[in-house]
């Protein structure tokens, strides 16, 4: 049987969309795959939605019936091994798209958001033209490209929801608004974009600018997430690996450098006069 878990880690939130997303691709209901199982009806839609943790016999099970094999059936089956532990620390390419994966299901649960963003704009407020720059200059393959796009564009609905959107606070070196990615047509109109965003009650954009000496940020980026339902983490993202990590003196000493870093930062109200010049800036350029 499934075991109940009162602070849902990352690497769940990972398996659960991992089986949400094997399940809705074959077509078949929670209901009826439930019942092939031999389990309640509605078993699958808990571990869906990260409610209930199946035992790696279940996911067995559930790979087995719906024909998964090879090298998904082994990542899946280890994210099912590790489901409970609270650490999650991936090295190397292969364990990115499992990071998303686990990102993308804390940011759906998430009740706030707090991203120090240093280079790069935040991939919640990104458009399609700047995340496929973004991508494409990674080297990823052109399906792999248009994969990481349709992906960020469906992890803003987060924040665009109607019920409930997600507060979320976006801390942004201001070298991220001035580095020309995909062309500075492509960044005209992600500052734009920005800037509308900015304007939403539920997000907060302010902006880092330079000369103003050390502050926590440099020492990279984070991304700090609030749930209602399970204690909060810290999320690092690097090139080739990253790490969820849920200790509460860690995450008590971010919660110290976000502070500083507003601190430090422009006013909300600054930020978007900046993002706004530097876009006319950028548009003059084209």
């Amino acid at each position: 049987m499934p075991v109940a878990t009162d602070g849902v880690t990352p690497r769940a939130r990972a398996l659960a969309a991992a089986i949400r997303t094997i399940r809705e691709r074959s077509g078949i209901s929670g209901r009826k795959l439930s019942a092939q199982l031999g389990m309640s009806h509605g078993t699958v839609s808990h571990w869906e939605t990260s409610r209930r943790i199946p035992t790696v016999e279940d996911v067995a099970s559930f790979l087995g019936v719906l024909g998964v094999v090879g090298e998904e059936r082994q990542r899946i089956l280890d994210l099912a091994r590790h489901a409970a532990e609270p650490n999650w620390l991936t090295v190397g390419m292969p364990g990115i798209p499992q990071q998303l994966a686990g990102a993308w299901e804390c940011e759906r649960a998430a009740s706030a958001i707090v991203e120090w963003a240093p280079m790069i704009i935040p991939g919640l407020l990104q458009t399609p033209e700047y995340a496929r720059a973004t991508a494409t200059a990674s080297g990823l393959s052109e399906h792999e490209v248009e994969s990481r796009v349709m992906v960020r564009n469906s992890r803003r609905e987060v924040i665009e929801r109607r019920s409930d959107p997600v507060l979320f606070e976006a801390l942004i070196g201001e070298v991220a608004l001035r580095e020309v990615i995909g062309g500075t047509e492509v960044l005209a109109e992600q500052l734009r974009f920005l800037g509308s965003m900015a304007k939403r009650k539920n997000v907060t954009v302010r902006v880092m600018p330079l000369r103003v000496g050390w502050h926590p940020g440099f020492a990279g980026p984070f991304v700090l997430y609030d749930f209602p339902d399970a204690p909060p983490v810290v999320h690092f993202e690097h090139y080739s690996s990253g790490a969820f990590v849920p200790d509460a003196d860690d995450v008590q000493a971010y919660r110290g450098a976000v502070e500083q870093l507003r601190d430090k930062a422009m006013s909300p109200a600054a930020s978007a006069r900046l993002i706004a010049e530097i876009a006319k800036e950028m548009e003059t350029a084209t």
